[in-house]
């Protein structure tokens, strides 16, 4: 206690603020991931040791308890750098990162309006398929385990790709500019509690799981509702139509981080997915 009463209280609070933007900004950058329980784990160890700790030596002088502590301390950091791995690489890929530029604005137009009209019409049809956009960040590793293309986007293309059966429709395809690079790639899945719904399934996991490590955006068509959700940075909006799905793809490819669709609070998603339900 004497010890702040030597602080300025001014300098104090400067710091509490600055320490509260960090902690903010970290929990809604891991917030749906793994890491977000990670996290509240190492703030809880520290914050809760440090004062347990601070009172103890100030009352009974438990030196040794303290050395062991710094000890601790250190090997939760190690532990920690190793599970936020993910996090961490994430973080860094996006460090710099500049808007896609494109050397024809009309080819992307075209390739979003082929992508749009065909989720419009397999969602229609109830055709299962998610359909991966990559963006700055290359997504070799992924490509690697799938069947590499060069074919120009076409909606008919790609429907003839998720058409049930066909060798292809399995898994994701990813379109690189105006190219369909690859099909039946199979994408890392991120936790079934990460997106909060039980009913949602591997591809929405998938969707979330590329999105979550890459600038990636990714598109998926439900099976069995036919609904088309967007995933972007780890988050995933639902019940997009054509018109919702181009905006939202427009705004990203223009430089967005975060389309306006992702921004909805979630009493206006309840309030649409009811609305759309009635």
């Amino acid at each position: 206690m004497h010890r702040l009463s030597t602080y300025d209280h001014t300098t104090i609070l400067i710091e509490l603020f600055l320490i509260g933007i960090v902690v903010y900004w970290a929990l809604s950058f891991l917030e749906g991931t793994r890491g977000e329980r990670l996290f509240h784990g190492v703030i809880f160890i520290l914050i809760v040791g440090s004062l347990v700790l601070n009172l103890l030596v100030a009352r009974f002088g438990f030196d040794r308890l303290e050395y062991l502590y710094k000890g601790f301390l250190i090997a939760i950091l190690i532990i920690a750098v190793s599970g936020f791995q993910p996090e961490i690489r994430r973080a860094l890929m996006r460090v710099g990162q500049t808007p896609i530029i494109s050397s024809s604005a009309k080819n992307v137009s075209k390739v979003l309006n082929e992508i749009v009209k065909a989720c419009g019409q397999m969602a229609g049809t109830r055709t299962g398929a998610i359909i991966v956009i990559e963006r700055q960040i290359r997504l070799g590793e992924f490509i690697e385990s799938g069947v590499k293309l060069d074919s120009a986007v076409t909606a008919d293309l790609l429907k003839t790709i998720f058409y049930p059966g066909t060798p292809l429709h399995d898994m994701a395809v990813v379109i690189r500019g105006d190219k369909v690079i690859a099909a039946r790639v199979q994408l890392p899945l991120a936790e079934a509690g990460a997106l909060g719904r039980k009913e949602l399934g591997s591809r929405h996991r998938a969707a979330v799981g590329i999105s979550s490590g890459s600038d990636a955006i990714c598109i998926v068509v439900s099976e069995e509702t036919g609904i088309i959700s967007m995933a972007l940075a780890g988050k995933l909006i639902r019940d997009l139509d054509e018109t919702s799905l181009r905006q939202s793809l427009v705004e990203v490819l223009g430089g967005k981080r975060m389309p306006k669709t992702f921004a909805q609070t979630k009493s206006e998603k309840i309030e649409k997915q009811v609305t759309s339900k009635v």
